[in-house]
């Protein structure tokens, strides 16, 4: 990638007193701005934001330890000295949104927003590599997605940003609109409507409505992303122009899409894809395996096109993409005969996101013996329809030819007792007491996928997995030591 740029100066005393209308201390400047003392970084302005579970205001002396070079703390505040360097405001929280909505109007990036069920994270990575290539990119870092995210990914975009791509996610009505009016964008993705967060929502029409928030603030002109697939295609694009006429540009398989999937063979590595870009022919490859990263690619094509970028490169750069942490990344792990290999599908789930999950399993390319085995944990937040919506995930399992199922959680255990007896692996309550049932069960030439909810801990599952190649004398370049990663760079 070459040499690393020095960082930019992002904030300075007066700049950010500007800003916020708040009492600077000192002269000082910021090359990045925090809010989590833990990942702060040296020359990073911190942000004491009073939160739910804790207060920043605690963590002061630590922002300055670890190298920031101001913070911005309430007035009243008595506990740091009068001369703590950075700016003394009335409200923290307010204060970071007040930087987040300065960094927007000076800057002249182009700003694509991302929301939508299932792909945010993944569309949002696709994206920023891709426009990396074509000028400087800014991202949303994580899944910094919310209230305190969006605003402080703003705040901490340089000024000399050509592009910002800026994910929005919500779990209630009314969450994403103050996000967007923040954000401005040019380009607003949805990537697909499901029914997920649904203890929150009546109905998937309502779940539409939340995610078309994100029109509200985009800029006069701006441009609609929509799968053309999905169900709620026409209620989004109604949405689109009522907020401000903006310009309908649609993806997905669907024979009046703008960007119309033609072709597509998978392999356990990868997709061939074909696609007509808006009249022009585009053959290339998707650098991870499942057709709903084949669906993110004709988005994330569809919003490169909306941002003017060069589509053959955008293109081109898509075989690059990789799974991210704990959301389709593969490991192999060694194991006595040969190697294991692990999907790891950790970090979230809902019923369509697991449907998909099991159709990657079922193309991985098993070893001589091998078989495919899911390991899945409780889907969360789903309501009063959680146990007929685990239970309906024992048909395409089977139709998939899964050979064994493990499950961790109550929800799960309804899915359990739904599958054939030759399916059940095992299943436990918590995802602590499955994971040495499912570690002492796979051999190698087994692909095993571990996907549940954040909140089911499925994690746990794949330190187990992982851990078993610690005793063989093997040296990869992921996991930690204990596999490597099969794809991504």
């Amino acid at each position: 990638m070459g040499m690393k740029k020095a960082p930019f100066v992002l904030w300075n005393a007066g700049a950010a007193a500007a800003a916020t209308e708040g009492t600077p201390v000192g002269e000082w400047q910021a090359t990045g701005v925090s809010i989590d003392t833990r990942t702060l970084k040296p020359g990073d302005l911190f942000v004491a934001i009073q939160g739910v579970a804790s207060d920043g205001h605690a963590h002061i002396a630590q922002a300055f330890e670890k190298g920031a070079s101001g913070a911005v703390l309430r007035r009243d505040f008595k506990d740091a000295p009068a001369s703590t360097p950075g700016l003394r405001v009335d409200d923290t929280t307010q204060a970071l949104n007040d930087l987040g909505r300065v960094a927007r109007d000076r800057s002249k990036a182009k700003i694509c927003a991302v929301t939508g069920s299932v792909g945010k994270t993944g569309t949002k990575e696709a994206l920023a590599m891709i426009l990396e290539r074509q000028g400087e990119a800014h991202a949303t870092q994580g899944n910094l997605n919310n209230h305190w995210g969006l605003p402080l990914t703003l705040a901490r975009m340089p000024i000399e940003a050509n592009y910002a791509i800026l994910e929005m996610g919500m779990n209630h009505p009314g969450e994403i609109r103050p996000l967007s009016n923040m954000a401005r964008p040019h380009v607003a993705l949805i990537t697909t409507i499901e029914l997920v967060h649904s203890e929150f929502f009546d109905s998937v029409e309502e779940i539409a409505d939340a995610k078309a928030e994100i029109f509200d603030g985009l800029v006069d002109g701006g441009t609609a992303v929509l799968n053309r697939d999905n169900a709620m295609f026409d209620r989004l694009a109604a949405a689109a122009r009522r907020a401000g006429g903006a310009t309908i540009l649609s993806f997905g398989a669907h024979a009046k899409a703008d960007v119309r999937l033609i072709d597509s063979r998978a392999d356990a590595l990868g997709t061939s894809v074909q696609a007509n870009v808006a009249g022009r022919d585009l053959r290339y490859r998707v650098g991870v395996p499942g057709s709903h990263w084949v669906m993110n690619s004709l988005g994330v094509l569809a919003a490169a096109k909306a941002m003017d970028t060069d589509l053959e490169v955008a293109a081109a750069m898509l075989a690059r993409v990789a799974a991210p942490k704990g959301r389709g990344n593969r490991l192999a792990v060694p194991l006595d005969g040969g190697e294991m290999t692990l999907i790891d599908e950790s970090y979230n789930a809902s019923p369509v996101a697991v449907v998909a999950a099991i159709e990657v399993l079922s193309v991985g390319e098993v070893a001589s013996g091998g078989r495919r085995i899911a390991v899945l944990g409780d889907m969360l937040e789903l309501g009063d329809k959680s146990d007929d919506l685990h239970r309906g995930l024992a048909e395409p399992l089977a139709a998939r030819g899964i050979d064994a199922v493990f499950t961790a959680g109550p929800g799960m255990g309804a899915l359990f007792d739904a599958l054939p007896r030759e399916m059940r692996g095992g299943h436990a309550e918590t995802s602590e007491q499955l994971a040495p049932l499912v570690a002492s069960a796979v051999r190698a030439g087994d692909v095993v996928l571990v996907k549940g909810s954040y909140g089911s801990r499925m994690g746990k599952v794949v330190e187990a997995l992982t851990a078993l190649g610690e005793n063989h004398d093997f040296h990869g370049n992921g996991g930690r030591g204990h596999g490597r990663a099969v794809n991504g760079e």
